[in-house]
C-alpha cells in the first residue's frame, strides 16, 4: 500500500504552493483535483493579487500569459460617489492576472518538482483510523476508479466547501460549518469594449447596490474590465447578478461593452477558523477561511498558507509526529503573519455591514479615518481614528453620536482581537483563548 508523505486535496493557489514547497524539501507528495488538468485555475475571481505576496514567497512576478496589467493601488468610493480614498504604495500595488493561466503556471511549477498529480479526482470523505486522518476516499471520473489514497499528513485545500473539514467527526475539534453571515455571494463578468481605464482597482461601498459587500471595477487594459458585485449571504440575500445589471452596468463606460465570461461564486470573508489543524490534517486557503475580510482578496493569503503548512508538514515528517500538537506550529505561524491582521479587519467588516450609506458618506467626507490610515489599516488590521471635536459636535447635532461611539469601540476591539491572534496560544491554552476571542466579538 502506497502511503504518501503529504496528500493535498485541491490544486488551487494554496494547494499548488503547498505541493511545490513540500516537494522541493524532499517530501513524496500527491495532489488531486476534481477538474481536468487543463481546467485547473479556471475560477471566478477578481483576478488581482498584491506584489508583496510574490516578494514574500520568492515567486517570480506574472510576466507571460498569466500577466494582464499592473495595478498601482485601490480607489475606494463613498456611496454618494462624492468622496474617494486613494490607497497606494507598498502593500496594495500589484497585478491583474489571467486567473486560469496563473493557476496553470503554479500547477506546472509543482509538477516540475516531482509532485504526483491526479486530475478529475474527487475526494469523497476523509479516511480516519485511530483518531487520525490517514488520507481520503477518492473517485476518479476519467479512469473510473474509486479507492483510498493514503497520506501521513493530509491538507484540505478544497476551497470554501472544505470537503475534508466538513466531514470530520466533532471530536477533531475543527469548525466544520461556516455561518452564512460570514459568506459573500458574488457574480462577476469579464467585459470587452469598456470605454474607460485606470491603473487603480475601484471599489464602491454602497449598501443599496451591494448589501453587506461592495461592487468593483478592475480595469485590465485593452478595453477590458473585471466587474462584479458581492453581497452578504444573509437569509433571503439579494441576487448579485441582478444587482450588477441594475446598479453598475448602466454606467457610461459599459454602454457598448460585451460579455467575455460571467460567473458566480462564494467567498468566506471572516477571520481565520480558530484552529487550522487536527490529528493528521491541516486546512489552507478558502477551506480555512483565509480571505481578507474587507477586500475579499484571497490569492495572496492562500499561497502563504500553502507555504507555511508545507513547511510544518516537513518538520512533522522529520519528527514523526503528525498529531494536532505536532502540526500546531502552522497555527502559530499563520496567525502571527496574517491571521492577526485578518481578525482585526473582520471586526471592521462587521462594523461596515452594520452602518447605513448616510453614515458612511459622512464618515468618509470628514475623514474620521484619514486616507493614509486606511492604507495602514488594510496592511495591519489596526485602525487609527481622526475624530475632531467639530466632527463629534456635528454628529451629536445630527443625532448620530452613537455612530462615533460604535466606531471608537470598533477600533478598540480591532486592537484587542489582533493582540489575541498575535499571541496565539499553545494547545493546552487553546480553549481558554477561544472563550476570550468569543467575548471580544460578543462585546
Amino acid at each position: 500500500m502506497k502511503v504518501y508523505d503529504l496528500l493535498i486535496v485541491g490544486a488551487g493557489t494554496a494547494g499548488c504552493i503547498a505541493a511545490k514547497t513540500a516537494a522541493e524539501k524532499g517530501l513524496d507528495v500527491r495532489l488531486i483535483d476534481c477538474k481536468p488538468e487543463d481546467k485547473v485555475g479556471d475560477k471566478v475571481c477578481g483576478d488581482a493579487v498584491g506584489k508583496h505576496h510574490f516578494d514574500r514567497l520568492g515567486l517570480s512576478y506574472p510576466a507571460g500569459e498569466d500577466f494582464e496589467c499592473s495595478m498601482l493601488g485601490i480607489d475606494v468610493y463613498s456611496p454618494d460617489l462624492k468622496t474617494r480614498f486613494r490607497i497606494e504604495g507598498k502593500g496594495v500595488s500589484g497585478f491583474g492576472i489571467n486567473r486560469h493561466k496563473f493557476g496553470q503556471r503554479l500547477l506546472k511549477e509543482a509538477l516540475a518538482k516531482g509532485v504526483a498529480f491526479h486530475d478529475c479526482t474527487v475526494a469523497l470523505a476523509p479516511l480516519i483510523e485511530g483518531g487520525f486522518v490517514k488520507g481520503v476516499k477518492a473517485q476518479n471520473s476519467k479512469e473510473g476508479w474509486k479507492q483510498y489514497i493514503h497520506g501521513k499528513v493530509t491538507i484540505d485545500a478544497s476551497g470554501v466547501s472544505g470537503i475534508i473539514r466538513q466531514n470530520l467527526p466533532a471530536e477533531f475539534g475543527l469548525d466544520r460549518r461556516i455561518d452564512s453571515k460570514d459568506l459573500i455571494a458574488l457574480y462577476r463578468e469579464l467585459r470587452s469594449n469598456v470605454e474607460s481605464g485606470s491603473d487603480f482597482s475601484e471599489i464602491y461601498l454602497n449598501q443599496q447596490a451591494a448589501p453587506g459587500g461592495y461592487y468593483w471595477i478592475f480595469y485590465k487594459g485593452d478595453g477590458r474590465a473585471n466587474v462584479g458585485v458581492g453581497v452578504e449571504m444573509k437569509k433571503s440575500y439579494l441576487n448579485p447578478k441582478a444587482r450588477l445589471y441594475q446598479y453598475v452596468l448602466f454606467r457610461r463606460e459599459f454602454k457598448n461593452s460585451k460579455v467575455i465570461h460571467g460567473g458566480g461564486g462564494i467567498v468566506p470573508t471572516r477571520r481565520p477558523l480558530d484552529c487550522l489543524v487536527a490529528n493528521g490534517v491541516m486546512l489552507i486557503g478558502d477551506a480555512a477561511c483565509l480571505v481578507n475580510p474587507i477586500s475579499g482578496g484571497g490569492i495572496g493569503p492562500s499561497m502563504l498558507s500553502g507555504r507555511l503548512a508545507a513547511e510544518t508538514a516537513v518538520d512533522a515528517l522529520a519528527s514523526g509526529d503528525f498529531s494536532r500538537d505536532g502540526l500546531w506550529q502552522y497555527n502559530i505561524d499563520f496567525m502571527k503573519e496574517y491571521g492577526g491582521k485578518q481578525a482585526g479587519l473582520d471586526i471592521f467588516r462587521i462594523f461596515l455591514q452594520s452602518i447605513g450609506d448616510d453614515e458612511l458618506n459622512y464618515g468618509m467626507k470628514h475623514q474620521l479615518v484619514k486616507q493614509d490610515d486606511v492604507l495602514k489599516a488594510s496592511l495591519t488590521g489596526s485602525l487609527k481614528l481622526s475624530i475632531t471635536d467639530k466632527a463629534e459636535r456635528a454628529f451629536k447635532n445630527l443625532g448620530r453620536l452613537g455612530f462615533l461611539i460604535r466606531l471608537r469601540n470598533t477600533a478598540e476591539k480591532m486592537r484587542q482581537i489582533k493582540k489575541m491572534y498575535l499571541e496565539y496560544p499553545s494547545p493546552k491554552d487553546f480553549e481558554r483563548w477561544k472563550i476570550k476571542v468569543a467575548r471580544i466579538y460578543a462585546g
